[in-house]
C-alpha cells in the first residue's frame, strides 16, 4: 500500500484488494521455499516493481505506488533458490497462493524471475528485509530465518564477499572447462588409493570437483548446469573454486599432459613437500606487510600469534595412564604406608603387529600403562603449542567459536633424533597421554584435508634444541589470513614459542598414509604386559 501523501478520498481502495492476504501469502511462501535452502541467489532481472505495477488492475495501481514496496521488490524480488536438479525457483512469488486481484501481478513477477539467469550469491546480515510498516501502512516485507543470514567478516563486508563469489564462479568455470571429467576421475582415483604423497590434503577438493562434474553432466539443459555451478560456488569451502591455481590443478595438468605415473608421483611429492606446500617462497612485500597490519588490527588478533608450548591440560586425550590415586578421594590414615608395587608379568608371546585403529579399539580400553620403545633412528617427534593468552581470538582453522581449540603441532622434515627431544634411545619411555592431532578433536568438524594422525605424548619429552619458529604454519590459518600468508610465514619463522622447559605435550606423531614401525609395551588390567607393533593407521 502507498505511504506517499494522497488526498483523503484516495486513502481507501475502491474495492477490497485483499492486500493483507497478499502480504501473508508472500511471507508463508518465502518461509516454505527457503526451508532447508540456506543459499539464495540474485538474478539479472528487469525493473521488477514496474513489472508488478503493470499487471495490477488499473483501479488499484495508484494505491500500490509505494517507495517502501518498490525498494523491497527491486532489492529482494529477484532472489531464487536452486533445487538439486538445477531448477531455479523464485523465493518470494507464488501465483498459486496469491489472492485476487494480485494474482496476475505475482504471476508476472514469478515468470520474470524464473526466466532470468543467476548472476550472484546473495549474502546479507539484515534481520528484516523490507519495511513492514510506516505509520498506518503495511508494506511488502519478510523476516528471514537465521540460516539465511550471513555474518560479514571483520575485514570484508558482505558486498565484498558477494563480489568474491562472482569471481569464484568465473574461476571455477575456467577450471571445469580446462579439465575434463575423465581427467578428474583419474586424479580422484590416484588420490583415493593414497599412492601420492600427502594425498589427503587434496582428496577433498578432488571429490568435490568430481561430484560437480557429474552433477553438471546430468543437468537437463545449460541453464540448469549453470545454476548447479552457482550452487556449488555458494557451498564451496575456501579455495575450492580456484582449481587451476591450486595443488589439484597442478595434478590435473600433469595427468592431462599424459605424464607417466612415476613422473606424476614425483612432481606431486615435490610440490607437497612440507617446505613447499602452501608456504610462500619469497619475503613479504611492503604492500603485503601493510595489509597484514590492517587485517590483524581489524581482527584484534595480535595476541593470538603469541604462542607457548602446550601442557597436558591444554590437549584433548584419548587415553591417559590409570591414576592410582583417584581425584577427590579422601586421604586415609595409612596413605603414607605404600603397598608393595604390583609387578607386571610379561606374557611369553612374540610382539603383536596391528593397525592403530585395531589398537585403539581393542587394546586401549584395557590398558593401564603404555611405554614406547625409542629407536636410535630419527622419528617424527612432535611438539604441541597453543595460544599464550587464554582470551586470544581464533587463529587456526579448527578453532571454532562454539568449541575453542588453539592447539597446533609441528614436526621436523625427515624426522629428528631422540636426543633432541630429551629421550634416551633403545629403552622404553612412559606414555603420559594419547591424543589425535588437534584438527581431529571436534568429531563434528574434522578437517580431513590436514590428514589424520595420533600423538603418543612421552614423559619428559621436550624440544631441547628449539630456538624459534614453528608457532603455526600458513596452511593452518583461517581464511581471513589467506591473502597475507607471506607476512604470517615471515612472522612465524622469527617468533619464539614460550615455555620450552615446561612443555608437557611432546612425543611421537604417527600419521595416516605412511608405514609405521612403532613398538609399545602395554600393561593391561591384571598386570599382563604385551608388546604391540603398530604398522599403519588402518
Amino acid at each position: 500500500m502507498s505511504d506517499l501523501p494522497s488526498p483523503p478520498t484516495a486513502q481507501v481502495s475502491p474495492i477490497d484488494d485483499h492486500y493483507d492476504e497478499l502480504l501473508a501469502s508472500i511471507r508463508v511462501h518465502f518461509g516454505k521455499r527457503t526451508k532447508d535452502k540456506p543459499s539464495l541467489f540474485t538474478t539479472r532481472t528487469p525493473a521488477l516493481y514496474q513489472v508488478f505495477l503493470d499487471e495490477v488492475p488499473a483501479e488499484l495501481r495508484q494505491f500500490n505506488i509505494c517507495s517502501a514496496c518498490r525498494h523491497f521488490v527491486n532489492r529482494y524480488g529477484g532472489l531464487v533458490v536452486v533445487d538439486s536438479d538445477g531448477k531455479a525457483r523464485p523465493a518470494l512469488w507464488d501465483p498459486e497462493t496469491a489472492p485476487e486481484p494480485y494474482t496476475s501481478a505475482i504471476r508476472a513477477l514469478a515468470k520474470a524471475v524464473a526466466e532470468a539467469p543467476i548472476d550472484g550469491v546473495f549474502l546479507t546480515d539484515e534481520k528484516v528485509w523490507g519495511t513492514p510498516r510506516t505509520g498506518d501502512w503495511e508494506h511488502l516485507a519478510v523476516t528471514p530465518s537465521t540460516d539465511l543470514l550471513h555474518k560479514p567478516t571483520v575485514i570484508k563486508t558482505n558486498p565484498q564477499l558477494m563480489a568474491e563469489k562472482r569471481h569464484d564462479h568465473e574461476t571455477l568455470l575456467r577450471g571445469l572447462e580446462a579439465f575434463s571429467l575423465d581427467v578428474v576421475k583419474q586424479a580422484h582415483k590416484l588420490l583415493s588409493t593414497e599412492s601420492l604423497y600427502r594425498s589427503e590434503a587434496v582428496l577433498g577438493v578432488a571429490k568435490w570437483l568430481l561430484d560437480l562434474h557429474e552433477t553438471r553432466r546430468a543437468a537437463k539443459n545449460p541453464r540448469a548446469r549453470d545454476n548447479l555451478t552457482w550452487l556449488a560456488v555458494a557451498r564451496a569451502p575456501a579455495g575450492f573454486c580456484h582449481v587451476r591455481s591450486s595443488m589439484i590443478g597442478t595434478l590435473l595438468e600433469d595427468l592431462a599432459a599424459g605424464m607417466s605415473f612415476a613422473e606424476v608421483k614425483s612432481r606431486f611429492a615435490a610440490k607437497m613437500h612440507p617446505l613447499q606446500y602452501q608456504r610462500p617462497q619469497a619475503a613479504p612485500s611492503a604492500g603485503n606487510l601493510a595489509r597484514a597490519e590492517k587485517i590483524v588490527e581489524s581482527l584484534k588478533s595480535a595476541g593470538a600469534m603469541e604462542r607457548r608450548f602446550a601442557r597436558l591440560g591444554d590437549i584433548e586425550t584419548l587415553w591417559v595412564p590409570k591414576d592410582p590415586s583417584p581425584r577427590g578421594q579422601k586421604a586415609g590414615v595409612f596413605d603414607h604406608l605404600k603397598p608393595a608395587a604390583k609387578l607386571a608379568v610379561d606374557l611369553d608371546v612374540p610382539p603383536v603387529t596391528m593397525t592403530w585403529e585395531k589398537f585403539a579399539r581393542t587394546v586401549l580400553p584395557e590398558a593401564e600403562n603404555i611405554e614406547y620403545f625409542v629407536p636410535e633412528a630419527n622419528q617424527s617427534y612432535t611438539a604441541m603449542v597453543t595460544a599464550k593468552h587464554a582470551d586470544a581470538p581464533p587463529l587456526l582453522q579448527w578453532d571454532f567459536e562454539d568449541r575453542r581449540n588453539r592447539v597446533s603441532s609441528y614436526v621436523y622434515v625427515n624426522g629428528s633424533p631422540p636426543a633432541r627431544w630429551n629421550l634416551k634411545p633403545s629403552v622404553y619411555h612412559p606414555v603420559t597421554a594419547i591424543s589425535l592431532l588437534p584438527w581431529m578433536w571436534n568429531p563434528q568438524k574434522v578437517l580431513t584435508h590436514h590428514g589424520a594422525g595420533v600423538v603418543f605424548v612421552l614423559k619428559d619429552a621436550r624440544d631441547r634444541e628449539y630456538k624459534q619458529g614453528a608457532g603455526f604454519f600458513p596452511s593452518y590459518l583461517r581464511s581471513e589470513y589467506h591473502e597475507i600468508r607471506a607476512t604470517m610465514e615471515a612472522y612465524a619463522k622469527d617468533a619464539v614459542v614460550e615455555g620450552k622447559e615446561t612443555a608437557e605435550a611432546c612425543g611421537l606423531s604417527l600419521t595416516k598414509g605412511s608405514t609405521w614401525n612403532a613398538s609399545f609395551r602395554v600393561t593391561s588390567k591384571g598386570g599382563m604386559r604385551v608388546v604391540y607393533k603398530l604398522d599403519r593407521w588402518d
